[in-house]
């Protein structure tokens, strides 16, 4: 049980990004002493003054070592989190040998706890009903290079904390939406496009909807109350994108898209936006393996979470409209 006291170090990474920003917030009001080791070609913008900033990568072993030399606890929320890339092999190197070199330097370092940031990726959807963490996915199976890379890492710390007594708890987050979305994420992207009116149409699916700050929280309650090696969904509302499109018009006072497409119609767009993508650099805004996923509701059931950890989430809708409030302070929406 990790109960803070003060002068207790947290080593967090991805600190700078939305999920890992989320975390060090919480982190910091429950009274951890906060360091963060963020590239130093990540934006500042999420990092606290108070926090302990330690630059290097998580590829980069002497840089982590430098990071957790005192640090009693860790949480690993750093991910290479893009569903295209015009180089997969950087997304699976990223989120799978730089887990490996996180949790190698946190056994030498002797960490007390880790909870390692997973995601809903690695579960296999059912057709019909909510998954759980019984529903486990092989990396022959997942679709795209995330989803690949995310199912690896997550075996790979399983293993570690099986053979070599890795103190770690595993979480799964859903989707997280809400303020401090600075890239923003696929999720955020859609909400900034729904709310100035730029979809006019839609591929109807599901996903479980939940607000970051919760999923935060979820994590501290994982390295307080977590069992080591357990696998513990973080979700919120199971929402069909309609709907969730819905929403997000009647919080901008606009009208929702009524026109709906087929998948298969769209896989030539998909294509072409990829394609565009290879020229310009710039992350398309539909792909193949989004409209492969679109063809099941991702819809989640974290009850384990909610039993075990005394889990909790407010209404997704309220994630919704702290997201769109974020947006608009920020200047991403006018």
């Amino acid at each position: 049980m990790a109960e803070s006291n003060p002068g207790d170090v947290l080593l967090i990474t991805g600190a700078s990004g939305f999920v890992g920003s989320a975390i060090a917030n919480a982190a910091r009001e429950a009274g951890f002493r906060v360091r963060v080791l963020v590239r130093a070609s990540s934006p500042r913008t999420n990092i606290a003054s108070s926090d302990e900033v330690v630059l290097g990568d998580i590829c980069d072993r002497a840089s982590l070592a430098a990071a957790l030399r005192g640090a009693r606890y860790l949480v690993h929320a750093a991910a290479d989190y893009r569903l295209w890339s015009p180089a997969p092999e950087d997304i699976i190197r990223t989120n799978v040998e730089g887990t490996r070199a996180v949790m190698e330097e946190a056994l030498r370092a002797g960490v007390e706890r880790i909870v390692h940031t997973s995601s809903v990726a690695t579960l296999a959807l059912r057709d019909g009903a909510p998954a759980d963490e019984t529903r486990r996915l092989s990396a022959s199976e997942a679709v795209g290079a995330y989803k690949k890379s995310k199912v690896i890492a997550e075996r790979l710390v399983e293993a570690m904390v099986e053979q070599q007594g890795l103190p770690a708890v595993i979480v799964n987050p859903s989707t997280p939406i809400g303020p401090r979305d600075v890239k923003p994420t696929p999720t955020g992207r859609i909400i900034v496009e729904a709310a100035c009116g730029r979809m006019p149409g839609f591929v109807e699916t599901g996903l479980n909807l939940a607000h970051v700050d919760d999923v935060a929280a979820g994590h501290l309650a994982a390295l307080r109350h977590g069992r080591l090696g357990e696998r513990y969904i973080l979700g919120g509302e199971n929402v069909r994108f309609s709907t969730m499109l819905a929403d997000i018009a009647a919080l901008v006072g606009r009208r929702p898209p009524t026109l709906r497409f087929p998948i298969a119609a769209l896989y030539p767009i998909a294509l072409g936006a990829e394609w565009l993508a290879h020229l310009t650099g710039k992350a398309p805004f539909a792909t193949r393996d989004g409209l492969r996923m679109a063809r099941h509701l991702m819809f989640f059931d974290d009850a384990k979470a909610r039993r075990e950890l005394g889990y909790a989430s407010r209404p997704y809708r309220q994630a919704i409209a702290d997201a769109i409030a974020w947006f608009t302070q920020a200047g991403y929406l006018r």
